[in-house]
């Protein structure tokens, strides 16, 4: 495998759709980093996965993981990742003893043994059909079969969604073990924003097939905060100053970008720390830039 500093590059990627395009998007995901790739249900984020693992056709742009082209390259990349979506991509009359025996003839890396010893952490019976499985058992099953040949990148859409807070953390768990070895890396695509709070070197919002911020996640909550004051000191502040404002009967809320110079511009203000789930909110309405 060649050297890389990035697990994922993704440099002016496009796709488009009847009412739906994929705007030259672009970012990176740091080898060793756990990325949050964070949008509403049709922000793009399942599209962008899709391109990536070249299941559709993109009109443009390039897609890089693990420092080898992701069309030239395909076979020898799809050894090394390991892809985890919503719905169980096994056929539901199998169990998982045959979903062992279908990898073990699919990677030449696969490992038998991890894969049981998964199955025997998670309690997931050998031999029951996968169609008993609840959702949080086919989740697990998903996971026992990524982490079981030697991927170094995890690929997840949407794969918390749906499961109990307990299991979402156990599952969260696995992958903080996973990224102690720095040559793993994980995209994960949600909208639970609050399971990326947790885990998330790094995070990237999309929304209607642009992307809004991408960065280090503790650098973005540190230089983010929602300012707050009356209404009638909101019609001074110029709309430069603000990614979007929430206004209520109490007052307004603005969401800045640089905290440091908007309480040096506005220091008789209040000023609150904030989420990645607000600052998703403020960057999502920044198109209507006012919004109750």
């Amino acid at each position: 495998m060649p050297d890389y500093e990035n697990a994922i590059e993704i440099k002016d990627l496009t796709k488009k759709y009847d009412g739906f395009t994929l705007d030259s998007i672009r970012f990176a995901v740091p080898k060793g980093c756990i990325m949050g790739f964070i949008g509403q249900n049709g922000a793009g984020k399942t599209t962008t996965i899709r391109a990536m693992l070249n299941i559709i056709q993109t009109d443009g742009g390039t897609i890089n993981m693990l420092g080898l082209d992701h069309i030239k390259d395909e076979y020898a990349i799809k050894e090394q990742i390991a892809a985890v979506f919503d719905e169980l991509p096994f056929h539901e009359s199998f169990t998982a003893n045959q979903v062992n025996t279908m990898f073990k003839g699919l990677y030449g890396n696969w490992n038998e043994e991890q894969f049981f010893a998964y199955l025997d952490r998670f309690s997931l019976p050998r031999k029951k059909k996968l169609k008993k499985f609840s959702k949080g058992m086919k989740m697990k099953l998903q996971i026992a079969t990524a982490l079981s040949h030697g991927a170094k990148l995890l690929i997840m859409d949407e794969a918390t969604t749906g499961l109990d807070p307990v299991v979402r953390n156990e599952i969260l768990d696995i992958f903080r073990e996973y990224i102690q070895d720095e040559n793993n890396s994980i995209l994960m695509s949600s909208h639970i924003t609050s399971d990326l709070e947790k885990i998330a070197d790094c995070v990237t919002f999309i929304d209607k097939g642009k992307i809004l911020l991408t960065g280090f996640k503790d650098e973005i909550l540190e230089h983010h905060a929602v300012l707050k004051c009356t209404k009638a000191d909101f019609k001074a502040i110029p709309a430069g100053d603000y990614i979007s404002a929430r206004i209520n009967d109490f007052g307004a809320e603005l969401m800045v970008a640089d905290i440091s110079a908007a309480k040096r511009q506005y220091p008789d203000f209040t000023f609150d720390r904030t989420t990645l789930e607000e600052i998703m909110l403020f960057y999502v309405n920044q198109g209507k830039k006012v919004w109750q």
